[in-house]
Formats: C-alpha cells, sequence, structure tokens
C-alpha cells in the first residue's frame, strides 16, 4: 500500500495536477487528464506511456 505522505506529493505527470488512489488500491487516477497510472509491487508507474485511458 501507498504511503499518505508519498500520495500527498506525487502529480500526474502529463498535466501535473494531484492523483489519487483509485477503490481497488492497484492504481492512481488522474481525475483531470482521465488517467490510471498501475502500481505495481507498491510503487506507482508515472509514465504517461504506460498509463491506461479511463475513458
Amino acid at each position: 500500500m501507498i504511503k499518505k505522505e508519498l500520495l500527498d506529493i506525487l502529480a500526474c505527470p502529463k498535466c501535473k495536477q494531484a492523483v489519487k488512489l483509485n477503490e481497488q488500491e492497484n492504481g492512481l487516477i488522474c481525475e483531470n487528464c482521465r488517467l490510471l497510472y498501475e502500481v505495481r509491487d507498491d510503487i506507482p508507474i508515472m509514465l504517461i506511456e504506460e498509463a491506461k485511458s479511463l475513458d
């Protein structure tokens, strides 16, 4: 699980807005870009090219 301190400083690499943990706690969501950044082995993969579209 990602610590709250880390969540507080993480931002979307595309738009620089805040991200939030999804309900399943396996990804970070950028509401602005509508992208999901996966969390693998408790490490957020914050690469734009690996993000999944929420649309």
